[in-house]
């Protein structure tokens, strides 16, 4: 059934609100997939605060394009879903790559971070990487040892003082 105008226009907004709002983007192939499969998919990025959408190719690259994108020619091509990640990327490369593993069906095309064009191994890096939280905890430890060091650094004579004096008068 063909879309009318306006209806072509509302599903052309909404793809450009997602990309405006998505910080990146997986491309898959769904083609054979049930649809238990694929709500099982969108059930498990909504916990990462991702959402994944099939996306018509010919709209999806429009968007893309307008939005600055430079889409690879194997990208927009046969069936195409998209996990769109609002927060956090490495979260969403992870439970994307997690769930669909078991559905063979189910195969990544690549994506983009930001406006970079990722390739499929670079999807599937993403994917090892750790969690936001966790490599912020790490970038938090890494910039507090050097002020804990100093105030080590600067407390030891004092402490070193109290322990000559402290030897003195057990004696």
């Amino acid at each position: 059934m063909a879309l009318s105008k306006q209806k072509k226009q509302e599903v052309l907004n909404l793809y450009s609100e997602w990309v405006t709002k998505g910080q990146a983007f997986i491309m898959v192939e769904y083609t054979g997939v049930s649809m238990k499969q694929l709500d099982a998919i969108r059930t498990k990025l909504r916990e990462t605060g991702a959402e994944f959408h099939i996306m018509k190719n010919t709209f999806a690259r429009k968007v893309f394009t307008e939005q600055g994108f430079s889409i690879p020619a194997d990208m927009m091509v046969n069936s195409t879903a998209v996990a769109i990640a609002f927060s956090d990327a490495a979260a969403t490369a992870k439970a994307l790559t997690e769930t669909t593993a078991k559905m063979e069906a189910i195969k990544i095309k690549g994506g983009f971070l930001g406006n970079q064009a990722l390739s499929v191994s670079q999807v599937k890096a993403l994917a090892e990487l750790p969690p936001l939280p966790v490599v912020r905890a790490q970038l938090l430890g890494t910039l507090q040892a050097p002020a804990s060091k100093l105030v080590r650094t600067l407390a030891e004579p004092a402490r070193s003082v109290a322990y000559v004096i402290q030897a003195k008068y057990n004696n």
